[in-house]
């Protein structure tokens, strides 16, 4: 993919659909996007890594079928057959002041999230906010505390891979995981109120690579 791989979560068993967009940016985002964008719309269903109205795109999958077509007004990834896969974006290295705004028609047919996502360096952590899911809600294990953030309750967890790809390579980290107790499907996410409810847990995070819609 040129850079960052992150197949970790977003298994599904069977078909699937999601159009999302915009991902808004709150104050002090790193390259935020211009009001309007007149780019023509692109299909990407190979790994790649790219920009596109202002905003860094990413898809990535390991095996199946699926594609990611950026439009000015956000983004769709239709999908088969997948073992992971992710289509996302966002700002990078975006901020911890992001604010995403977002409305999302989403059709998973097995097991898929609907999530603010991304990562931070040095410690290496990949983080999800996650709003909606298919078949299983994520992650399952410990529950390490709650966060009220933008009109709902928000359970946390930590969870570590091992030895998987990631965006340095094959390392191990760990995962952070703000995963909401009601489902839904467009709203807003205040992704510092979710950092910082994670250091207080004593997950402690590094720079940000990235804030993304995936």
């Amino acid at each position: 993919a040129g850079g960052a791989k992150a197949p970790t979560r977003g298994r599904t068993a069977g078909p699937g659909r999601s159009t999302a967009g915009p991902a808004g940016s709150g104050a002090g985002a790193g390259g935020s996007p211009a009001p309007a964008c007149t780019e023509p719309q692109g299909q990407v269903c190979n790994n790649q890594i790219g920009k596109h109205c202002g905003y860094s795109f990413e898809y990535w999958k390991d095996s199946g079928t699926g594609c990611m077509i950026n439009k000015a007004d956000g983004f769709s990834v239709e999908w088969s057959d997948i073992n992971n896969l992710l289509g996302r974006k966002g700002l990078r290295p975006g901020s911890t002041n992001q604010i995403v705004i977002y409305e999302a028609d989403y059709r998973p047919n097995g097991n898929s999230y609907l999530t603010v996502y991304g990562w931070t360096q040095d410690p290496l952590v990949e983080y999800y906010i996650v709003d909606s899911w298919g078949r299983s809600r994520p992650p399952g294990g410990q529950t390490l505390g709650m966060v009220s953030s933008d009109g709902g309750t928000y359970v946390i967890y930590r969870t570590q891979r091992v030895n998987p790809p990631s965006i340095e390579g094959t390392r191990t980290f760990y995962q952070y995981w703000s995963v909401r107790r009601q489902k839904r499907t467009s709203g807003t996410i205040t992704v510092g109120n979710h950092f910082r409810a994670w250091a207080s847990n004593g997950m402690n995070m590094g720079s940000l690579y990235e804030v993304s819609m995936t």
